[in-house]
């Protein structure tokens, strides 16, 4: 199959063309006739399928016939939104939109929180048919009369599980009231429970619904191991690692910011070139961030799991679990972060006694056990017994905080609650 065969006008082919890609990815063939032709669509998708280019191509195909070449922000009303979780995956969606978009007469903006507001503000005057965006900004610049829905005609939801994760549910049940009851609706999402079904039934209207995200699905590529070792010895196990592979890229995660923050000072002080990306860093710092990871001047970035969803890093060869997630999906988001496009890829979880519960949760739901490899010089004590884990802030030492120890904690986004399984 081919794109030229999913329907798309020459203009957005020659600009996949000029991207160098010649065969849709299954989320694309499966979508993108379904879209080009106005229906709504629940697609099960995680980052790395093609989902993105999956909604962006169809949306500007449909845009594109009414679209005015005039300068005049009247005639660039808003008629496409895509909603998305973070301020990485809506600077990410919004340059696919640019991308493919290039030889189209179509405007497209980007509003997301933690930056000046008044850039942002000048750019909706200007006038722009798409406009990508995170929830809470968005109600920001619509209380203060920047922004009307009149004549919109598409919405995304884009990773809408994770929406829902960071407590965003009620912003967006405030968002679709503002919004015409006709339009395409498009809900993208890595899994679908009851939560996100409810969602989708109140949101779409006779979907199609394309899946090529099961629950416990994982890269085929990815070579899976899990190494114990001590709590207190993980970040010398870690240093260990990508000193002595060498590793050229690694992504690292950990559960809260702190310890991503922590984390990423100790790697720099046992001299590996390393970087943190959370939601208590500046826009600009995690830009940065980003942009020295993917060019190479680091080559060790930490980040937490809301941080890291959204961020489109191509060929990605290592992934390492600093510590467990407490959630066992989130472990298959993790490590499909590598093994990409038929790519081989790396995901190593560094275990120590008390995250043996986690390991069996997570291999559960793979149906399967993960191979456990012993560093030689990193071997666990066997007289150190397991301890309670608490869901919150990392304490000292890269052992998890234990019940009972006293400390004060925020939320990756102040904006709205988050669930307590996701902290």
């Amino acid at each position: 199959m081919s794109f030229e065969s999913l329907g798309l006008m020459p203009e957005l082919l020659r600009a996949v063309r000029e991207q160098g890609y010649e065969t849709p990815t299954p989320v694309q063939a499966q979508a993108i006739p379904h879209l080009i032709a106005g229906r709504d669509l629940m697609a099960g998708a995680q980052t790395g399928t093609g989902k993105t280019a999956a909604f962006t191509l169809p949306l500007l195909h449909r845009l594109a016939p009414h679209a005015n070449p005039s300068t005049s922000p009247a005639r660039h009303p808003i008629r496409a939104l895509v909603l998305t979780p973070t301020r990485e995956l809506a600077m990410q969606v919004e340059e696919s939109v640019r991308t493919y978009g290039k030889y189209l007469p179509l405007r497209s903006t980007t509003i997301f929180g933690g930056v000046n507001i008044n850039p942002q503000t000048a750019a909706l005057r200007r006038g722009a048919e798409i406009l990508v965006a995170t929830p809470g900004r968005l109600l920001d610049h619509h209380q203060q009369g920047h922004l009307h829905f009149g004549t919109l005609e598409i919405l995304v939801l884009d990773e809408a599980d994770r929406m829902l994760d960071m407590g965003f549910l009620p912003d967006i049940r405030r968002i679709l009231a503002l919004l015409p009851p006709q339009r395409q609706s498009i809900l993208c999402s890595a899994t679908f429970d009851g939560e996100i079904r409810k969602l989708a039934s109140s949101l779409l209207r006779d979907p199609i619904s394309v899946d090529v995200a099961p629950r416990n699905a994982t890269a085929q590529g990815v070579r899976q191991v899990v190494l114990p070792v001590d709590a207190g010895r993980k970040r010398a196990l870690l240093s260990h690692l990508i000193k002595a592979r060498p590793m050229e890229q690694v992504l690292v995660f950990t559960r809260t910011k702190h310890g991503a923050s922590r984390l990423a000072d100790q790697l720099v002080k046992d001299g590996i070139a390393a970087a943190a990306i959370h939601g208590d860093k500046s826009q600009p710092q995690r830009i940065k961030a980003l942009e020295d990871f993917k060019s190479g001047a680091i080559t060790t970035l930490v980040a937490t799991d809301i941080a890291a969803r959204g961020l489109d890093i191509d060929q990605l060869p290592h992934v390492v679990n600093y510590e467990l997630p407490f959630v066992p999906e989130d472990y298959v988001h993790r490590i499909g972060r590598t093994g990409r496009a038929g790519a081989e890829g790396e995901a190593m979880s560094l275990v120590c006694v008390d995250e043996h519960k986690l390991l069996k949760d997570i291999e559960g739901l793979l149906k399967r056990p993960i191979t456990q490899l012993q560093i030689p010089g990193f071997e666990p004590d066997p007289t150190v017994k397991a301890e309670p884990l608490l869901k919150g802030r990392a304490g000292q030492g890269g052992r998890p905080r234990r019940a009972g120890a006293p400390t004060t904690t925020r939320g990756e986004h102040s904006r709205a609650p988050r669930r307590t399984a996701k902290s």
